[in-house]
C-alpha cells in the first residue's frame, strides 16, 4: 500500500481546510473498508485517478455522527455507523426500508464500522475497474472493457462510455425516501437532493457524485413519510451471506384502497446510478395495483439495453419490481 500521511481534524471547518489544501491528492476516510481496504490495498489508481498522499478522517469530528428524529424527519450524520441505522427503533418505525437496506449491507463486522456516507459514496465494484492490468475510462483511460468482456454484472440501464452500476443499498433506499445531502466545501454549505446528486458517466465518466475534491457530506436529510404509505426492500444477490446486489428494489409509495396514489420505486445494481423507474411509477398511477402490476413491472424493457452476458438481469429486476411492491401492499 502506498503510504499517506493521516489527518483528524476535530471540526468541518478544519477539514474543509485540509482538504482545499491538498485537493485531488487527499480523500476522506470514514470507515475505511473500501478506501483503504480495497481502492489503496489493491493500487487501484489511473491518470484520472491518483492514490492519495493524504487522508481525512471523519470520524474524530463529533457533529458527523448521530441520528436525530422529529416530526419533519429524520437527520442522520455521515460518519454514522450502518450498524447504528440498523439498530435504531425509532427510525425503524418510521423508515423501515433505510433499515432494511443497510441491514443488507456486507456483514456486521462491515456494518459495525462502516458508515452511511460511506457507502453512499463508494466507489464501483467493476472488476476491470478494480484490476490493476485495465486502464479503463473510470481511471482516465480510453476504453471499457465490459463492452466486449465478462460483463455479467454490469449496467443495463443508461450505461455509456462506463458500464458500471451503483454500489450502495442505502443511495438506493434514500432516492426512494427522497432523501437530501447537506456538504460542505470551501464556499460553505448547500444542500443537494439525491434525486440530483449522483453523476453518471454520460455527465462525467470519472465521478459517480456531485462532491467536489474539497467537499464533504455532513449529514443525510430524510422527509417524514406521508401517513400510510408503503414501504419495502428487496436485494438479490450471488452470496446470499453477504455480497453486491445483482438488482435491488425500493419502494415508497401511497395507496388508496388498491390504487397507487403517488410513489418511487428506484433500482440498484442495474445502472451507474441508484435507477429511479419513473417509467414503471407512470403505469401504476391511478390503477389497481395487484390487477397492473405485472404490465407496470414489464414497462423496465423498454429502457433496458442489457450487454452480451447480462440480459438475464432485465428478467430479474421486472419480476423483483413486482415481488417488491406486492410484498410492500402485503
Amino acid at each position: 500500500m502506498k503510504s499517506f500521511e493521516l489527518y483528524e481534524p476535530t471540526s468541518v471547518q478544519e477539514a474543509v481546510g485540509i482538504l482545499t489544501k491538498f485537493g485531488t491528492k487527499a480523500k476522506i476516510l470514514a470507515g475505511g473498508s473500501d478506501l483503504v481496504a480495497g481502492i489503496m490495498k489493491d493500487w487501484v489508481q489511473g491518470d484520472g485517478m491518483p492514490l492519495p498522499d493524504a487522508l481525512v478522517d471523519l470520524t474524530t469530528i463529533p457533529q458527523l455522527r448521530g441520528i436525530r428524529i422529529d416530526r419533519n424527519g429524520a437527520t442522520i450524520g455521515a460518519t454514522t455507523t450502518l450498524t447504528d441505522i440498523v439498530e435504531s427503533q425509532e427510525l425503524g418505525q418510521q423508515f423501515p426500508l433505510l433499515g432494511q437496506a443497510a441491514h443488507s449491507v456486507a456483514s456486521p463486522l462491515i456494518r459495525n464500522s462502516g458508515t452511511l456516507g460511506g457507502n453512499i459514496n463508494q466507489r464501483p465494484r467493476c472488476w476491470f475497474f478494480r484490476g490493476q492490468d485495465f486502464n479503463c475510462y473510470k481511471k482516465g483511460g480510453d476504453i471499457c472493457f465490459s463492452v466486449t468482456g465478462d460483463n455479467r454484472h454490469h449496467a443495463i440501464i443508461g450505461g455509456e462510455l462506463c458500464y458500471i452500476v451503483h454500489p450502495s443499498d442505502t443511495a438506493t433506499a434514500l432516492l426512494a425516501l427522497n432523501a437530501q445531502a447537506k456538504i460542505a466545501g470551501p464556499a460553505g454549505e448547500r444542500t443537494i437532493p439525491f434525486d440530483n446528486y449522483f453523476i453518471g458517466p454520460r455527465e462525467d465518466v470519472l465521478r459517480e457524485n456531485v462532491l467536489k475534491p474539497d467537499e464533504l457530506l455532513l449529514e443525510v436529510f430524510v422527509p417524514a413519510p406521508t401517513q400510510g404509505a408503503k414501504q419495502a426492500w428487496m436485494k438479490l444477490k450471488d452470496r446470499q451471506v453477504y455480497d453486491f446486489a445483482i438488482v435491488a428494489v425500493a419502494a415508497v409509495f401511497t395507496v388508496e384502497g388498491d390504487t397507487w396514489r403517488d410513489g418511487r420505486i428506484v433500482l440498484g445494481g442495474v445502472s451507474p446510478v441508484p435507477y429511479r423507474a419513473q417509467v414503471v411509477e407512470n403505469q401504476l398511477k391511478g390503477k389497481s395495483i395487484r390487477s397492473s402490476i405485472r404490465q407496470a413491472a414489464a414497462a423496465i424493457r423498454t429502457v433496458a439495453r442489457p450487454m452480451s452476458m447480462n440480459a438475464y438481469k432485465v428478467d430479474v429486476a421486472q419480476n423483483l419490481i413486482e415481488r417488491t411492491i406486492v410484498a410492500a401492499l402485503a
